[in-house]
């Protein structure tokens, strides 16, 4: 896919690419992972379930919401937090360096992932979730994503890197993009260590029952945001 380098809702992903690189170069490690390791997808734009374009200022700090990309059944977290989030330099279990991108929006801090667990692959579904957003414990930052099914624990200010727990990579950041005159989000792609094919594989009888069509059905032009609370009836609080 082409990327126009003068497109400037590209530039900020440019931008970020290049100063992971250059913090590479300067360490002398040698990326695993090229320019190149962005897996671009079709671009959706976010919608409330109105089909109206969202707004940033439809977010509250620490409030989850999710919709469904790059599939029509493959779930993401979208977060906003109260300060910038950095972009982070990453390994995926199979030790590709990337760089997880920094958060997008007025004040830098709008970040979004892939709600599949790196380790067991739970996710949200309509009737219950065992991973969500919850409250970071001592010596860990004050929101993490936490998977009940296995107890691994995320740091979504940072890449959604693994802070605890046995999932073996962080969770794959999904790219946004933000267009300041309007206040519209996009995704535009997923960074990282993605887990579709072994997500699918695992669930492909559930997902179709659920879904009603194909599995790798990808999403459209538009993906339906929803506040966390009403995507899933029921989110299990974990005991730890």
């Amino acid at each position: 896919m082409h990327i126009d380098p003068e497109d400037p809702r590209r530039r900020d992903l440019m931008r970020q690419a290049a100063c992971v690189a250059g913090a590479w170069a300067a360490s002398g490690a040698l990326p695993a992972v090229a320019a190149g390791d962005v897996q671009h997808y079709p671009r959706s734009m976010l919608v409330d379930v109105h089909g109206q374009p969202w707004s940033t200022r439809q977010l509250k700090p620490a409030e989850p919401f999710l919709f469904n990309y790059p599939y029509t059944a493959s779930p993401v977290f979208l977060i906003m937090f109260e300060r910038e989030v950095p972009a982070t330099e990453l390994l995926t279990k199979d030790k590709q360096r990337y760089a997880a991108p920094a958060g997008v929006g007025p004040n830098r801090s709008i970040v979004a992932f892939s709600a599949i667990c790196a380790h067991k692959l739970m996710y949200p579904t309509t009737a219950i979730s065992f991973i969500g957003l919850r409250d970071g414990q001592r010596g860990e930052p004050a929101h993490v994503i936490h998977c009940c099914g296995d107890n691994s624990r995320y740091d979504p200010l940072h890449g959604g890197r693994v802070i605890d727990g046995p999932a073996p990579q962080a969770l794959a950041a999904v790219l946004l993009e933000w267009e300041a005159a309007s206040d519209r989000l996009y995704a535009v792609g997923t960074r990282g260590g993605e887990m579709f094919d072994a997500f699918f594989e695992k669930y492909a009888m559930k997902l179709e029952f659920e879904t009603g069509s194909s599995l790798r059905k990808a999403s459209g032009a538009t993906v339906v945001v929803q506040p966390a609370a009403s995507y899933s009836k029921q989110w299990r609080s974990c005991a730890v």
